[in-house]
């Protein structure tokens, strides 16, 4: 099995702990803090809310029951479809969503190597 690394997001006082190939969690953490830069940027009526990256570790043990892990590719998966949607015309949001789907082939990939 491969190693795991996790992704700590914060949205105000709520935390989602994101569960990443160890290879791919920096990649995650650098696309969010980007993604959180640029967003106040867009024009469009409906702007997804982000929550920030916060930090990374190698191990993580869930002692509360109402926080659960989410799998990366679920997650990313989520991201592109909320940036997909967006109705911007005055920001090249295409260079983002070419970010985030960058992102989501790789890991697509990973876990079909995985699976093999």
């Amino acid at each position: 099995m491969s190693k795991m690394r996790y992704v700590i997001l914060q949205q105000q006082q709520d935390l989602r702990f994101v569960e990443m190939p160890a290879d791919y969690a920096y990649q995650l953490s650098a696309l969010n803090l980007r993604l959180n830069k640029e967003i106040d940027k867009l024009t469009a009526i409906e702007i997804p809310k982000l929550p920030l990256a916060v930090a990374e570790c190698d191990n993580l043990d869930l002692l509360q029951e109402h926080h659960t892990m989410q799998n990366g590719l679920d997650y990313v998966n989520e991201l592109e479809n909320s940036f997909a949607t967006i109705d911007e015309k005055n920001y090249p949001l295409i260079s983002l969503l070419t970010e985030i789907r960058a992102l989501q082939a790789q890991l697509e990939q990973w876990y079909e190597e995985e699976m093999e």
